[in-house]
């Protein structure tokens, strides 16, 4: 009798689940190596079902997914599914809420699609999303849903998931970006040296703003080879006509960059945004950060006519183009190039020279006021104009070997004008209310976002995440927490399994989203009903960023024990060891006179190098110096070490002073020292070293003086009457041609070999 009824109650649960229409949804997918060639170059990616971006995934609310994850790769990887409520096991972040999927096996993830509306998916392992593990993951509406709109949840719809490309290996990428190498700004044009200034007009703002020690003003960290809508830098959707409506559920895949979004055939309409339904609003452009996503309405206006969707990177280096509709392709104007040096004066005006900011722009909030907008031609009036050519003309297009035409019709006087209609997070409204329970307990917190350019450091309150424990919450509080960017760049903050509220004036129809873009200077303010299990990541959305430490875990107390991870807490060290890995650089210059050159690891904190010079005879000699040393302070401008130093030349006796007055030799010295480096206005790195036997050393140094777009000035001088002048000339990222004086060892040429 007991086991019948057990037979009945799971046959009721069989009826009950047919009933509600609930199904498994099944997915294969298979991740290899694979090669490509989006530049003209091939190269190694990683595809998954042998395409690149992932297969796009579609799931009705009510089902149950069901995603069997086959790894041929030769490494181990992982599959996030972003912004889904899902339980944390299924989250997939390594280390935190599994263990990898090691090569050649099979990891089988389930969860409820318990929500609609557009959002993505990729590998949260180590660098792989840059290089292909990215896909659309679309979640609809039941035909029941009492949310669903007619006239945008009806039309069609189309998954557009951007992303962009570089022909450089991404570990390479972020070790040159830790490195400070210029060679992504001379790719992009953007590396604003004294001699560019001078051109300008701009001496006395770039001077002054290496008088308070910053590097070149940048938009974007990394020159990529091209950009991509879909997977192409081109493509068509030719089956509408005029009179179409078309959603566009856009997906930000790219790693790093933001995407400018405008289109020929005038307003966007956006009605979502990070899979949440929004009042519909109007806009003329609107920017896409890293990670997040938009619903957008737009629609064709003439017959014959295909519109150009441009999505152009923010540094405005290249685009990709979505082409809508059949016939001419009428284009939109490519926005124009930044205006830098402008940018670079109003970063100096944000700027004390001890690295603080100063009261300018403290209450900034929700993207109102675009920091960057003194760069913008188009908005300043001194630059081209939004649309392209004058109205009704037409132009041959050679390479498409078809017609394009120019914008004619009413929306072209809307863009023409400086007073473009441009989205920001005020704008977004909620169409339901969107409020918290009110009787829960309310825990703040407050985050000021990092960093420093000069290092490629990225941090929260100062600390990577390998320096701070999980931030325990509470099932059932409601989590507010304030975040104040207080660094020079944008940071697309996402927080895992979870949506927010963003506090943007609109009351208890604040939008929900699980990214936000904070600006610099900004301070905005989210909050979140803490209803699940489990640890979930919150972290800069910039792949490099949080690799290199802007992170932090969300720890739900007394949650249950996680089965896909043995060991919790060794586990999660791994996770902090690696946003904090060393990263390495060597150098050096074979020249006429001499061999000399450095190499260094670093991490967020410490630094270990050394350096040397070689003469080719025996009265130049050789010397080397390491220093083992820690950045301390807010800035890391100071950085005490410990160091060893040996020196050998053929001199016999000679005996040498120093400025001091102290007496010292060159031959066959070996010491010990312990001293410091700091950083001065100039970008100048001062050294004082007191050695073992009671000598005093102090050094000024600088060796990347931006006196051209690839030439690069350095000087050293020390009080042991040393002193060194030189040039560079870059010709590639990994070589560079020099001549220096050197006090030792005279005049010399050569060729500069850098990794």
């Amino acid at each position: 009798m007991k086991n019948s009824n057990i037979i009945i109650l799971i046959l009721l649960l069989l009826v009950a689940n047919e009933s509600l229409g609930q199904k498994v949804v099944r997915y294969d997918l298979h991740v290899r190596d694979t090669i490509v060639n989006f530049s003209g170059k091939e190269k190694r990616a990683i595809a998954v079902n042998g395409q690149i971006p992932m297969p796009t995934l579609t799931f009705t609310e009510g089902d149950t997914a069901k995603i069997h994850v086959y790894n041929h790769l030769k490494e181990s990887t992982s599959l996030h599914w972003h912004g889904l409520y899902l339980p944390n096991k299924e989250d997939g972040v390594p280390f935190l809420t599994q263990m990898p999927i090691e090569p050649g096996a099979e990891f089988v993830y389930k969860f409820p699609i318990i929500q609609s509306g557009t959002h993505w998916y990729h590998s949260h392992s180590g660098l792989q999303e840059q290089i292909g593990m990215y896909g659309s993951m679309i979640l609809k509406k039941r035909s029941d849903d009492p949310t669903f709109r007619k006239g945008i949840d009806d039309i069609p719809q189309i998954p557009v998931i951007l992303s962009e490309w570089t022909d450089y290996k991404p570990e390479n990428v972020h070790r040159m970006l830790h490195n400070a190498s210029d060679w992504f700004a001379i790719k992009k044009g953007t590396t604003q040296s004294y001699a560019e200034a001078i051109h300008a007009g701009h001496f006395k703002t770039k001077l002054t703003n290496e008088w308070k020690r910053m590097l070149a003003m940048d938009v974007s960290d990394i020159y990529y080879d091209k950009f991509l809508i879909n997977g192409a830098n081109e493509s068509q959707l030719s089956q509408f006509k005029a009179g179409d409506k078309v959603r566009l559920r856009i997906s930000n895949g790219g790693a790093s960059s933001y995407f400018w979004l405008t289109y020929a055939g005038g307003k966007i309409t956006v009605v979502a945004n990070d899979g949440n339904d929004v009042e519909q609003v109007e806009v003329d452009r609107l920017i896409i950060g890293v990670s997040e996503t938009y619903d957008v309405v737009v629609t064709i206006p003439a017959e014959n006519v295909s519109y150009e969707f441009l999505a152009t990177a923010e540094d405005r280096t290249k685009s990709a183009s979505l082409y809508i509709g059949g016939g001419i392709k009428q284009l939109i104007a490519p926005l124009p190039k930044l205006k830098y040096f402008e940018g670079m004066k109003m970063m100096n005006d944000m700027m004390n020279v001890d690295g603080t900011m100063n009261d300018m722009g403290m209450n900034m909030s929700l993207q109102k006021m675009d920091m960057n907008t003194v760069m913008y031609p188009e908005i300043s009036g001194e630059g081209p104009m939004m649309m392209h050519g004058k109205s009704g003309g037409m132009k041959m297009d050679m390479k498409s070997g078809g017609m394009k035409m120019d914008k004619m019709d009413h929306s072209a006087h809307a863009m023409d004008s400086p007073d473009i209609e441009t989205l920001n997070y005020s704008m977004l409204k909620a169409p339901q209310i969107t409020t918290l329970p009110k009787d829960a307990p309310v825990r703040e917190l407050h985050f000021e976002l990092t960093g420093n350019m000069n290092r490629y450091l990225w941090s929260m309150d100062n600390k990577v995440l390998s320096e701070t424990d999980k931030i325990l919450i509470k099932k059932g509080e409601n989590v507010r927490i304030v975040l104040h960017n207080n660094s020079m760049m944008r940071h697309p903050m996402h927080l895992h399994g979870h949506d927010f509220r963003v506090l943007n004036g609109q009351g208890e129809y604040a939008p929900l989203k699980n990214v936000l873009d904070i600006m610099p200077m900004e301070t905005d303010t989210i909050e979140f009903n803490a209803n699940a299990d489990g640890d979930w990541f919150f972290h800069c959305h910039i792949l490099y960023h949080m690799m290199a430490g802007m992170n932090r875990v969300f720890s739900y107390e007394n949650s249950a024990p996680n089965p896909y991870l043995p060991s919790k807490a060794a586990a999660y060290k791994k996770l902090q060891s690696e946003s904090n890995q060393l990263h390495f650089m060597a150098e050096n210059n074979f020249a006429t006179n001499g061999n000399d050159g450095q190499a260094m690891l670093q991490n967020a904190r410490w630094s270990f190098g050394t350096e040397w010079r070689l003469g080719y005879h025996d009265d130049h000699g050789y010397e080397s110096e390491t220093h083992i040393g820690r950045y301390i302070g807010r800035n890391q401008w100071f950085m005490p070490f410990i160091g060893f130093d040996a020196r050998y030349r053929k001199l016999g006796n000679e005996v040498e002073n120093n400025l001091f007055g102290q007496t010292s030799t060159k031959d066959k010295r070996i010491q010990l020292s312990l001293g410091f480096s700091y950083t001065l206005p100039l970008l100048i790195t001062a050294q004082a070293e007191v050695y073992h036997d009671g000598n005093v050393r102090f050094q000024l140094m600088r060796e990347d003086i931006p006196v051209s777009k690839r030439v690069r000035g350095a000087f050293m001088v020390n009080t042991d009457k040393e002193f060194m002048a030189g040039l560079k000339y870059i010709v590639g990222k990994n070589i560079g041609i020099t001549t220096h004086y050197d006090s030792d060892m005279g005049l010399g040429f050569g060729v500069n070999v850098n990794y």
